[in-house]
């Protein structure tokens, strides 16, 4: 009788991983990056790219139309935040951007109480729900051209109140008639998503607290804002990134006129591109719009991870 020897597999041995199985890991996460490649390049061509190219400009003294693109720092940035225009843009940015934020939140969620309300009937709801939304069914260039068309001198506006105001065009009302307009325009996104959030809230939650006796006021403070707490917070950092950055509304209504008092930073970044063809200071003001949309950015992530 001979015995036989087993034969050992060297690289289970070595590895604890046999062949096969190692190769099916990696035909696995070369089929996942495979998958990701083509969001990947056009993620790298689309945004890596212009973004490191605008920061190479900013940096240069006559990029893009210049003969000589002469690398002079920080020189740029220094130009513009000594500009009193740009102050005045961010001025008016901040402005139009927390008014705007803030009265989406109230109007949105006043909005989304009342669909959600049981002392409306169903018809009645669902008419209001369709009215309610259809500004966020517009475009923008919608949007201004129609608002543009009402408030003008003898559009239905002035009709109505029985007067001939310059809404758009006067130095006092301009920056408040844009931010109306961005307002109406923008709180349908508020009202859907905080009516979704409200619909998802347990009603056991309100039955207690009526047990315990506490009233309207009350069971809105310690129940429904807790529980929509997370919406709130994330359509309002995602609204402070969106509306800081609205230039096709502004631009199609006043151009950020008249006499720049209702320039915000997109506005005066596209004038110092194409009206007085400085591409270095308007890179640095690109970069750091860009910048200060990143801080937005991150607070949103982490609210998002934390959420998680």
């Amino acid at each position: 009788m001979s015995l036989k020897t087993p034969v050992l597999d060297t690289e289970v041995i070595v590895t604890g991983v046999p062949q096969s199985k190692r190769r099916r890991q990696l035909r696995r996460t070369a089929e996942s990056y495979a998958f990701l490649s083509p969001t990947m390049i056009l993620l790298f061509v689309l945004m890596i790219i212009p973004i490191v190219m605008v920061i190479g400009y900013s940096l240069q003294d006559g990029a893009i139309i210049g003969k000589d693109h002469e690398f002079v720092g920080l020189d740029n940035y220094m130009a513009v935040l000594t500009n009193p225009s740009f102050w005045n843009a961010t001025s008016n940015t901040v402005i139009f951007t927390v008014t705007s934020v803030v009265a989406h939140l109230i109007i949105g969620l006043g909005f989304a109480m009342m669909l959600n309300s049981t002392l409306i009937g169903a018809v009645p709801r669902a008419i209001f729900r369709g009215l309610y939304v259809l500004p966020w069914l517009f475009t923008v260039a919608v949007i201004a051209v129609l608002w543009r068309m009402l408030l003008a001198p003898n559009g239905v506006i002035n009709f109505l109140l029985n007067t001939n105001i310059e809404w758009l065009a006067s130095p006092q009302l301009a920056l408040g008639t844009v931010t109306f307009i961005n307002i109406w325009a923008g709180y349908p996104f508020f009202m859907v998503s905080l009516l979704a959030g409200l619909q998802g809230i347990p009603s056991d939650l309100y039955e207690a607290a009526s047990i315990d006796g506490a009233g309207p006021v009350q069971r809105f403070w310690n129940v429904t804002v807790p529980q929509l707490r997370p919406i709130i917070v994330s359509l309002v950092l995602l609204d402070l990134i969106w509306t800081s950055q609205q230039f096709a509304l502004i631009w199609m209504t006043t151009g950020g006129g008249p006499i720049n008092v209702t320039e915000v930073l997109s506005t005066f970044t596209y004038k110092l591109a194409f009206a007085k063809y400085d591409f270095s200071q308007a890179a640095t003001s690109a970069v750091l719009v860009l910048l200060m949309s990143m801080v937005l950015a991150v607070f949103y992530v982490r609210h998002q991870k934390a959420r998680d």
